[in-house]
């Protein structure tokens, strides 16, 4: 499997594939194709399986795309403006990652849910009661929302990171949820009530940028139903 990352701030990643060469990704991740690559759609794992993905932000079903031909090119586009980055995965290297990180991997590379050993830290601390977990042995792109921040955690020391903002990191960092302490804090902070402690050895990938802040920016601009109803009003009084 050979690639190349393009689009800037917009990113995609252009595959190359050789005959017979397979790589897997989410339904709706293929922006174009050459016609020498064939797609086949199934439950990876089988269907309860496929369910818990689902819940980790992966889609019900993987998308398997198989060259026919040498040199076969396929292209997948990242869902939100950032980067593209790639994780070499084996029995040294394992993952964990929050919803919708994955975008293609090897066929060799396993994507699975993995529920937080700590439940109130999962449904508290909002994105992470459920991770994406990669195992296996192969190649795995991975998309980050912004620029991506990496931080090498050595043994016992910790960071505390708005959840939204961790991307990925290695399984020997341990995960957590902590309360913000102090009403002042709490109320007044704009961090939510609880933080993500990721406390090392490890590496943590780290995203600048989040979907839910994003929205959050957004919704002021949104047209409301109030406003739409004003300017059908006004169009029809100029009639």
């Amino acid at each position: 499997m050979k690639y190349q990352i393009i689009g800037g701030s917009f990113p995609a990643v252009n595959v190359i594939l050789d005959a017979g060469e397979t790589v897997i990704t989410q339904s709706g991740a293929m922006a174009w194709s050459d016609a020498s690559v064939e797609m086949s759609t199934n439950a990876e794992g089988g269907l309860l399986k496929s369910i818990g993905r689902m819940f980790s932000g992966a889609s019900l079903m993987f998308v398997r795309h198989t060259a026919t031909e040498d040199e076969s090119a396929i292209t997948f586009s990242a869902s939100f403006p950032g980067s593209i980055k790639e994780f070499t995965v084996d029995e040294d290297h394992e993952y964990f990652a929050q919803k919708s990180a994955f975008l293609v991997a090897q066929e060799s590379v396993n994507i699975d849910a993995s529920v937080n050993k700590n439940f109130w830290a999962g449904l508290l601390g909002g994105e992470g009661f459920v991770l994406q977990k990669f195992t296996g042995n192969g190649l795995l792109l991975a998309e980050i929302d912004g620029s991506v921040v990496e931080v090498d955690l050595e043994e016992g020391q910790q960071i505390k990171v708005e959840t939204g903002h961790v991307a990925l990191f290695e399984s020997t960092v341990t995960y957590d949820v902590e309360s913000v302490s102090g009403f002042k804090n709490i109320f007044f902070g704009g961090q939510g009530l609880f933080l993500t402690t990721l406390t090392g050895p490890g590496k943590v990938w780290l995203q600048t940028l989040t979907a839910q802040d994003m929205a959050q920016k957004l919704i002021p601009y949104m047209p409301t139903a109030s406003s739409s109803s004003s300017s059908v009003s006004v169009h029809s009084s100029s009639d």
